[in-house]
């Protein structure tokens, strides 16, 4: 007789599983034959998995993680739960804080068995960006509430419709003067799809995870510049990229309406990688991807002649 998969016909709850992220860890679900449960403020952004799913195996709510009786309701009779809620705007500390430890009381109380909450590389109570501390205090109240939640920390996402390497490829491809803010500070990107291995993992076997804390660095280690220099070869432009002094970073970092906010600046100086202190990837069975993967395939329509170029085509345009 074959052996039943850990969440087949196991409701899963997914806060916040509308977004980027959320996407990918729903095909992981699906896959491995759970019922899934996206509650998010704009579920109907979720409604292209519909195809996915088997009938009935998928299900649409809307709910503010702020709110305790849209919670409570998105709870009803789930299995296991993922929060997967973040944001750079807005109370941080309530959002990622203390709605986080809420739902993972919530949560306790509902009899849920598994708890999977995203935080991020970086969370610290004494960092200067208020989305670290926010992830920190996140991190503090779903332990209070939910002591075998297993609590991820993966480092910068990137996928190939992320919102992180095409933001830099779009402005790469339109001007050959770029600035770069902390040229020297240390990324170590995560596929996003390794990502929500890692939380289908976890919530496949919380006697082996649960209670845990990971961080989730990709193979990869580059600074800013190096990032930059790359998504220009695998482009083929020529580009000059002109290294920002801290003190104008911060300065237009405070400026109202630029792509950068002070936080996120604050972020960047202080590195996106794995401290070490905390099991990784390896040790959730996932081998991870490095950027260099994808990143040429993903350049293509970035390309002055897109498709229609030759592969590796040089240009100054």
């Amino acid at each position: 007789m074959a052996k039943t998969a850990p969440l087949t016909d196991k409701l899963v709850t997914v806060f916040g599983g509308s977004g980027f992220l959320g996407d990918y860890l729903a095909q992981a679900l699906l896959e491995r034959g759970a019922r899934l449960r996206i509650a998010s403020r704009n579920p109907e952004r979720s409604h292209k998995l519909k195809p996915l799913a088997n009938l009935g195996q998928i299900q649409f709510v809307r709910c503010d993680i702020a709110n305790p009786d849209q919670v409570r309701a998105a709870l009803h009779g789930a299995d296991a739960v993922a929060n997967l809620v973040g944001s750079f705007g807005g109370d941080l500390m309530k959002l990622m804080g203390d709605a986080a430890g809420d739902t993972a009381a919530a949560a306790k109380e509902a009899g849920v068995s598994t708890l999977v909450h995203i935080s991020a590389i970086g969370a610290s109570a004494e960092s200067a960006s208020s989305y670290a501390r926010a992830n920190a205090h996140g991190e503090e109240l779903v332990r209070k509430h939910f002591p075998q939640a297993t609590i991820l920390r993966p480092s910068a996402l990137f996928g190939e419709n992320d919102n992180f390497v095409n933001l830099f490829a779009g402005l790469v491809q339109m001007s050959p003067l770029l600035p770069v803010f902390g040229p020297e500070s240390p990324l170590q990107p995560a596929f996003v799809d390794d990502v929500a291995e890692a939380i289908a993992t976890a919530l496949s076997d919380p006697e082996k995870h649960g209670g845990k804390t990971y961080e989730l660095g990709g193979p990869e280690v580059m600074t800013m510049m190096e990032f930059n220099q790359r998504i220009a070869k695998a482009q083929g432009r020529k580009r000059t990229f002109l290294p920002v002094p801290d003190t104008a970073s911060a300065i237009f970092a405070a400026l109202p309406l630029t792509p950068i906010n002070r936080d996120q600046w604050v972020m960047l100086k202080e590195g996106n990688c794995a401290s070490g202190a905390y099991p990784g990837f390896d040790k959730l069975g996932i081998e991870p991807k490095p950027l260099g993967l994808f990143l040429d395939k993903w350049m293509v329509r970035y390309r002055k002649h897109g498709r229609f170029g030759p592969p590796n085509m040089r240009t100054t345009g």
